[in-house]
């Protein structure tokens, strides 16, 4: 057991803080008294000297200031400890836990979780980035609290955030480009696709034009996207992952008579709408406000 009390910390930061035990008393209201004698107590209890009163004015000892410095990231470690627990008790989740599909670009989502944590800043979040059906899966297993993604979800009502274009794309230098001409589905048979594997475990769905004779499946975008980088292959990439390579000129968009680019709406779905918590609602408003103009 501590042979000291956080109350003593305080009561001492507030003689530093006020400049003395009268004005220490008056700020926290205590007695002068009790607060001079938890003072002469705690330097009682740790066999160190923590105040200097030889001089006209109060201050602290050398070895006062360096224990003071860490009692007071104590005394803040408690005050958040209390405004969790108040947060918990009012209802606040000590953690939500999310699906986003990939199709979503990084920076609205990290835009969105930055603007979700200064006002939730102790709520832990869970991440599942999926593919497809994978994180319709999870919302009907009840694994998360929230969707987002580009398909419709059997049971449940979405609330459409916007519309996601996805664009067929291939490496400036690739032979679908060397062409040079509007490009129909015969001619990209004849090259490598690149398509995302659904994450679902259960029911997976392949989506987009997959007749090409060649075709490489992968788990994440990402990938998808640095093997496109290096002339492998073509594929269909939303917008918002694809863009900054188009800006680079890493990737070019296909000239496609038909199809070289389809919308898909996004929408957003809440596990439990009437049940949600705080944190859930903050986290939806949070992403809801990153596609409003």
């Amino acid at each position: 057991m501590s042979r000291v009390t956080l109350v003593q910390w305080k009561m001492l930061a507030a003689v530093v803080d006020h400049g003395g035990f009268v004005r220490a008393a008056e700020a926290i209201h205590k007695s002068p008294s009790s607060i001079n004698h938890a003072v002469h107590k705690l330097e009682t209890q740790l066999g160190v000297r923590l105040l200097d009163t030889s001089g006209r004015q109060l201050r602290l000892t050398e070895s006062g200031e360096m224990l003071l410095r860490r009692a007071r990231q104590l005394l803040e470690s408690a005050d958040t400890l209390e405004a969790v627990a108040d947060s918990l008790s009012g209802g606040l989740e000590a953690e939500i836990s999310i699906a986003i599909d990939q199709i979503l670009g990084p920076e609205i989502l990290c835009y969105a979780l930055d603007r979700f944590s200064a006002q939730y800043p102790h709520t832990r979040i869970q991440l599942h980035e999926a593919v497809l059906n994978g994180g319709i899966e999870m919302l009907l297993d009840n694994r998360v609290d929230l969707l987002v993604c580009g398909l419709p979800v059997p049971g449940y009502l979405g609330e459409l955030l916007g519309t996601i274009r996805f664009i067929a794309v291939a490496h400036p230098e690739h032979a679908l480009h060397q062409l040079n001409r509007p490009l129909d589905l015969r001619d990209l048979r004849q090259h490598r696709q690149i398509v995302t594997r659904d994450s679902a475990q259960r029911e997976q769905n392949d989506s987009g034009w997959l007749k090409a004779e060649q075709r490489w499946t992968v788990s994440h975008v990402a990938t998808c996207l640095d093997i496109l980088a290096r002339g492998l292959g073509f594929a269909w990439v939303s917008q918002p992952r694809v863009q900054p390579l188009l800006d680079s000129g890493q990737l070019k968009a296909l000239p496609l008579q038909a199809g070289g680019v389809r919308e898909v709406p996004l929408s957003l779905y809440i596990n439990d709408v009437e049940g949600a918590g705080p944190a859930v609602q903050a986290m939806a408003e949070a992403l809801r406000l990153e596609f409003r103009p």
